[in-house]
């Protein structure tokens, strides 16, 4: 191993290596490509930043000027990129390595300044680099190796196309690792296209993915979800816990109630700025946060040192996203647990979740609340703060102390002020158990009244009650039962408000216009409804009848009887016969047959049959002869004295119909006067085509309307 890195990891206390990490670092795989699966929390991180090592670093095992970068890495999200950043920048710290950070919510201005400035490994999202990169910030023309961390949740991020781009703008001979939880056909499709040769290194096993985690499914009633994480995270007190949600809505509010709880809580979520979910995490790493509340976006790479708990308030939709929750606990050697809270509505799904991710869960109960004292109690007593040898100012206090007060007094004490600063433990209800529905207190000495409104006019308890909240001096509780009866409505009212609410009311008793109310001595006598079958159907159709014993019985159904055939000759006629054995057609035909062709006679074969408009003398034309206008009803004129033919012709232009005024200054009744027909001898006139008339007096050479185009006379 290079040796600045080696003194980078003895530093940081990394006395052996996690399997991943020593599987990249053979000596075999110094210059291959690379192909890597392992579990979540197995220290890939580190891994490929001692695989890259080689590639990047000179023979001294420094780095020389920051130029352009030498490294890029891949990561699905923000958190997760400047995590790795923050690996890197130890692990490379004596070999004098500049790592910049370009991630999305981050000032991209600075980001272009930093990379100007020179760097050697840069470390990014999908979309803030190719930004970059189209942008022509980012240099990649020096790159020596590629990394895409968690590369099967980018791809399921949608982050094919900007990984195909920004490994297409790469350098060909650059060396090309991908490190991924799990290997889907999306992953292997991607190493065959830009990788050379990948080679699989897998630290995967088959019996337990999860070996230093503890599972644990907590049956819960279905009103205790909530109360059971504030039980769990009591119990247990972890350094570090995270609460998983699949909504931010239930973020929020989880927040809110934990933090009223007293617990130091923050939340993680998509809608937060970058710089607020960095200081929330930075908030755990300090220890100045205990709880985080957080959607899946916190799922996948976030590395918290003391992370000890894991809650799924919400269960993920997938065996591999529950993986991905617990793994935030169990990292590099260390123990966690991870609960899942199942209400009944959501057992079935928990089993079938923990058999997909091939884990198993211990199925029991949240602690109770006295489970939960005296876990405190044990806490308490285990304190190394009572293996401390007191100061002076502590002793003498002390012993002023034991003076003043009993020693079972200063004891008690102090296990009120212990538990005073931690949250107050739920009381949970059984799993079995349901809740019981609230008995009705009785409603006391009462009066009744009646209100002059019924069924017959609409009255509901929904619209009676308001009113007289209204009118009278009464508040819901003063009403009780209300009876709505064909013709009036009875309501009791308690004795005490009775008086007050009969007082207040109108002269007579008017509550509303059109409803009157008037006590009555003891309880009413309360009458059946109608039947529905009193009353008419809609549409004004006979009323609707009860299948009882008075029900009108309905009438019988016609006995079945064989239809005659409509054809009697043919159902006493025996079958058909053959073709052969058939009789001749005059034989088969009936006394009458019938008349083809409209009852004219059958064409007889040998007479030959005379052409259309036959015998008929053919007028010869003669071109002399002037046509006559053809008048419907009335024979044509001929010989010497007709009259002369009339132009029964439409005019042109659309005059008024006759007896219909035409315009100012025309008499009623008198159609207009036709215009005179054009005359193609005419030549002082332009020819017109008729129905488009033209406009006289326009210039030649120039298209009038519906006119015929002349072309210009040249100039002399």
């Amino acid at each position: 191993m290079i040796q600045t890195l080696s003194d980078a990891l003895a530093e940081r206390g990394y006395d052996v290596l996690t399997p991943v990490q020593e599987a990249v670092t053979a000596a075999e795989l110094r210059d291959a490509d690379l192909l890597v699966s392992a579990q979540t929390g197995s220290g890939k991180t580190v891994g490929f930043g001692l695989a890259i090592g080689p590639t990047l670093l000179e023979e001294d095992g420094r780095l020389g000027p920051a130029a352009a970068p030498l490294g890029l890495i891949i990561a699905p999200t923000r958190e997760l990129a400047l995590q790795v950043t923050r690996e890197l920048g130890w692990l490379y710290a004596k070999a004098g390595a500049r790592v910049v950070t370009c991630v999305g919510g981050m000032d991209m201005r600075d980001e272009r300044r930093a990379l100007e400035r020179g760097a050697h490994i840069v470390v990014g999202t999908p979309g803030r680099l190719s930004d970059h990169i189209r942008r022509g910030s980012l240099d990649m023309s020096e790159l020596r190796a590629v990394v895409l961390d968690e590369a099967d949740e980018m791809l399921d991020l949608g982050f094919r196309e900007d990984l195909e781009f920004m490994l297409g703008e790469a350098p060909e001979e650059r060396r090309t690792l991908m490190f991924s939880a799990t290997v889907p056909p999306m992953i292997v499709t991607l190493a065959k296209q830009y990788q050379r040769d990948a080679v699989r290194v897998t630290t995967l096993s088959d019996k337990s993915p999860h070996a230093d985690i503890t599972y644990q499914a907590l049956r819960v009633a279905p009103q205790d979800a909530e109360n059971a994480i504030i039980n769990v995270l009591r119990y247990h007190e972890a350094q570090n816990a995270i609460v998983f949600a699949n909504t931010r809505a239930t973020v929020n509010r989880l927040t809110a109630r934990f933090s009223n709880r007293g617990f130091s809580v923050v939340c993680l979520s998509g809608e937060l700025s970058q710089t607020e979910r960095s200081h929330a995490l930075q908030a755990m790493r300090d220890g100045r946060a205990r709880v985080c509340v957080a959607t899946d976006v916190a799922a996948r790479g976030i590395d918290l040192p003391n992370l000890e708990l894991v809650i799924h308030a919400e269960l993920p939709s997938n065996s591999e996203t529950l993986l991905h929750r617990s793994g935030r606990t169990g990292r590099a050697g260390r123990k966690g647990i991870s609960a899942l809270i199942a209400p009944p509505k959501v057992v079935k799904k928990a089993e079938r979740l923990l058999k997909g991710a091939k884990v198993q869960a211990e199925w029991t109960v949240p602690p109770g609340a006295e489970e939960i004292l005296r876990r405190d109690e044990e806490r308490l007593l285990a304190d190394p703060a009572w293996q401390e040898v007191p100061s002076a100012a502590e002793a003498e206090f002390a012993a002023r102390l034991l003076a003043e007060q009993s020693p079972e007094a200063v004891a008690a004490a102090y296990l009120r002020l212990f538990r005073a600063r931690h949250s107050v433990p739920e009381e949970l209800s059984d799993v079995a158990s349901r809740p019981e529905p609230k008995p009705r207190p009785e409603f006391g000495p009462s009066v009744w009244v009646s209100l002059s409104v019924g069924r017959d006019k609409g009255a509901e308890p929904r619209w009676l009650l308001p009113l007289m909240l209204r009118a009278g001096a009464l508040e819901k509780a003063d009403v009780g039962a209300i009876r709505v009866q064909d013709t009036e409505t009875f309501v009791e009212i308690s004795e005490a408000a009775a008086e007050s609410f009969l007082a207040s009311l109108e002269q007579g008793g008017v509550l509303e216009k059109g409803v009157s109310v008037r006590s009555v001595e003891g309880v009413p006598e309360f009458g059946r409804p109608e039947p529905r079958g009193d009353k008419p159907k809609r549409g004004g159709g006979k009323p609707w009848q009860d299948k009882g014993t008075d029900a009108r019985p309905r009438p019988a159904k016609p006995e079945w009887r064989e239809k005659p055939a409509s054809k009697p000759e043919r159902a006493e006629r025996g079958p058909r016969p053959e073709r052969a054995e058939r009789a001749p057609d005059a034989e088969r035909r009936s006394e009458k047959p019938a008349k083809p062709f409209g009852g004219k006679k059958p064409y007889e074969g040998g007479k030959p049959r005379k052409p259309h408009g036959a015998g008929k003398p053919k007028q010869a034309y003669d071109p002399a002869k002037p046509k006559k206008p053809y008048e419907a009803g009335k024979p044509k004129p001929s010989g010497e004295g007709a009259p002369a033919p009339q132009d029964t012709r439409k005019p042109r232009s659309k005059g008024p119909k006759p007896g219909k005024p035409a315009g100012p200054g025309r008499p009623e009744g008198k159609p207009a006067a036709a215009k005179p027909r054009a005359s193609a001898s005419d030549t002082s006139k332009r020819f017109t085509p008729p129905g488009k008339p033209g406009k006289p007096g326009k210039p030649r050479g120039v298209r009038g309307k519906g006119g015929m185009a002349v072309p210009k006379r040249r100039k002399p």
